[in-house]
């Protein structure tokens, strides 16, 4: 589990280990050996500046939204948040990672929904470093997990879900009409897979949606059919509509008398006229209208 550090100010270290180095220096440069062993005072100059140079390998900078997971020979030891100049125990193996929110998205891959039918899909997520020390220590890579985990929990939304409801009409979500249901479903599933990995999911998308090629024209001749069939429904109950209010209102103002067979013959005209695809070319009779 994450563990929290609060490393000490680096600006204090920086300060004494250049005090150590410069003393180093003139403590060399001011005895160097001769002839003969070196005098003590080299020797101190040595261990000066290898004391500064150890120190500066303790100096870390942690950036806005990075952090720095600290080890100790192979312990975990914690996490520093803060960002700034900090000092760190020199022997600590140090992992720079970024907390930002960064965005993924899939490759479209080649699936089947819950109906069987082929189509290509893909997703646009946006995901950021929960637990830095999941994502370090509990997988291998996060970066390609999260990669792999994003396309099974694609082929499982497809896999419970239709393309749309054209075959099946009962269905409540379909991955075309879903909108927000769907996008709840791939958020609730990926957080579930990357929640080992330290990783959560702020917000998934859909990005690309369609049949593939080999049902594409097929199912595009479908649509059409269907969106045919919907318009005309409604053409013909818009127009017995009509023709139920132009009986009743040459009834109730008594404008001419009908017998059963010339209200068929007039509602059929009327549905011919207002059903069909072109205007009607009417027919003028100079006589009666029994002629």
């Amino acid at each position: 589990m994450e563990k929290i550090l609060k490393p000490i100010s680096g600006f204090v270290v920086i300060a004494i280990a250049l005090l150590l180095f410069a003393t180093g220096i003139y403590t060399l440069a001011a005895h160097a050996p001769s002839q003969g062993n070196p005098p003590f005072l080299f020797w101190l100059g040595l261990l000066l500046i290898a004391t500064a140079v150890f120190l500066f390998k303790g100096i870390i900078i942690i950036q806005p939204n990075y952090a720095v997971v600290l080890t100790f020979f192979g312990k975990y030891v914690g996490t520093a948040k803060d960002n700034g100049l900090f000092f760190v125990n020199p022997l600590f193996s140090k992992i720079k990672l970024s907390l930002r929110a960064q965005s993924l998205e899939s490759n479209k891959l080649k699936v089947n929904d819950k109906l069987g039918n082929p189509i290509d899909i893909a997703a646009v997520l946006i995901w950021q470093i929960k637990d830095s020390y999941k994502a370090v220590f509990d997988v291998t890579n996060f970066s390609e997990y999260i990669v792999n985990q994003t396309e099974a929990a694609i082929r499982h939304l497809a896999s419970i879900c239709p393309y749309d409801n054209i075959e099946d009409e009962h269905a409540k979500t379909t991955l075309r009409d879903g909108g927000d249901d769907v996008i709840k479903m791939l958020e609730s599933e990926l957080n579930e897979r990357l929640f080992n990995a330290g990783l959560i999911i702020k917000e998934a998308r859909i990005s690309h949606l369609a049949y593939s090629s080999e049902i594409a024209g097929a199912m595009l001749q479908r649509q059409q059919a269907t969106a045919i069939i919907a318009a005309r429904s409604k053409i013909v109950e818009g127009a017995v509509s009509m023709v139920e209010m132009a009986l009743e209102l040459l009834s109730k103002k008594q404008i001419v008398e009908l017998d059963e067979e010339k209200k068929a013959a007039m509602v059929s005209n009327l549905m011919v006229v207002l059903c069909g695809e072109r205007a009607a070319t009417p027919v003028l009779n100079t006589g009666t209208i029994y002629q």
